[in-house]
């Protein structure tokens, strides 16, 4: 009885580390990399100079304005005023492809998506045109990815490496809006090589705002955000403000922040740091990287996922512009390049009719084609 006793534990104990696989795959390998680095490099003051507190603090800001944001309908609201002047395919699948694109600059790509994606797919349905889903949620996952890139917080790895090597709005933004200007062409030729067609969309409800006076709340702070990413205010002010403003107005969306991502931050800027540390990988990566750093993190972003490509690849070169535009553009290839693909692949499996063979296939073949275009268009600009 003892023993069987155990072995039920053992058994639920693995069972739900398995869950944890399953729910934090990027958790999971940065912290079993993290756990090897420090095998080889024990712990020690080095270690205290591995963690960007100032991208931890702003990043956790960002993820909490954004949850009070969506709480108060904003995105909702947002979508449908601009649905409801749509008449046909085209002008609907534009609006539901540049919904993502825009708004991803401001929210970043993952929250863009898990507020669009089924937006899109109720719409589509509402509309009988349930054909055109993988399509138009191919096209908004790709939005999302591209669109983040125009700003320093549209995505994790863009916050990081503009506080990592202390950018000018002037330096980032001439690296990223050209390739930002190409995706939106490329977006809006793709949406527009699409059969027409007369559409009504009867939404059932009008979607309002709520809490006017938390949304004025998370509003004050998102633009404090803003200031501190900028550097005009310091970044612990902001966290102080944000932390006592969501402590007042809704205390319970603080647990809802995705503190997964914060710890594989951390994570891998101790295995990054820890690399720093072995004179024959660091020596291995910055000869690589000194060749041009845009490849190999295209290359590696694929593998990894652009977040953790960034991190881990930002100790090793002074190359930022490789580096912004490798993670950037890497974030198309692969599901995993960009972990918010994954979230559009989730939602869209959620379907009872989903496809998901031909999701891949077509999801793969949009992908490279966007990867090569922009990779191509980068190297003959930059170079």
């Amino acid at each position: 009885m003892y023993y069987g006793k155990i072995t039920e534990e053992r058994d639920g104990l693995v069972e739900r580390l398995r869950k944890i696989v399953k729910r934090e795959p990027v958790l999971c390998i940065s912290a079993l990399c993290a756990l090897i680095s420090m095998i080889v490099v024990p712990p020690g003051p080095a270690y205290a100079g591995y963690i960007d507190v100032r991208v931890i603090c702003l990043l956790f800001c960002l993820m909490a304005v954004v949850l009070g944001l969506q709480e108060c309908g904003v995105f909702k609201v947002l979508a449908g005023r601009l649905l409801s002047v749509c008449r046909n395919m085209k002008a609907l699948s534009m609006a539901l492809v540049m919904l993502p694109f825009f708004c991803s600059m401001l929210v970043t790509n993952d929250v863009a998506l898990i507020t669009f994606v089924p937006f899109a797919l109720l719409i589509l349905g509402i509309a009988e045109r349930r054909e055109l889903a993988i399509r138009v949620v191919v096209l908004q996952t790709i939005a999302a990815n591209l669109g983040s890139m125009a700003t320093p917080v549209g995505n994790p790895q863009n916050l990081f490496l503009y506080a990592n090597y202390e950018l000018s709005p002037g330096e980032f933004f001439a690296v990223v809006i050209p390739v930002s200007v190409i995706s939106l062409v490329g977006l809006v030729a793709a949406v527009l090589f699409n059969r027409s067609g007369t559409v009504v969309i009867s939404l059932k409800s009008r979607e309002e705002l709520k809490n006017r006076r938390a949304l004025a709340v998370y509003v004050g702070l998102f633009v404090l955000c803003l200031f501190s990413v900028f550097r005009v205010i310091p970044y612990w002010a902001t966290t102080i403000a944000v932390v006592s403003g969501f402590c007042i107005v809704s205390p319970r969306l603080l647990k809802r922040v995705d503190y997964c991502l914060l710890m594989t931050f951390v994570c891998f800027f101790v295995f990054a740091g820890n690399l720093a540390q072995i004179p024959g990988v660091s020596d291995w990566l910055r000869s690589t990287l000194s060749e041009g750093a845009m490849l190999p993190s295209v290359i590696s972003s694929q593998v990894i996922s652009n977040v953790p490509a960034a991190v881990l690849l930002a100790g090793f070169t002074d190359n930022w512009k490789g580096l912004l535009l490798g993670t950037n553009i890497g974030g198309l290839g692969t599901p995993v390049a960009s972990l918010a693909s994954l979230i559009s692949l989730k939602l869209y499996l959620r379907e009872p009719d989903s496809r998901p063979g031909k999701y891949l296939a077509v999801f793969m073949a949009a992908n490279v084609i966007g990867l090569v275009m922009l990779s191509v268009f980068a190297w003959l600009f930059f170079r």
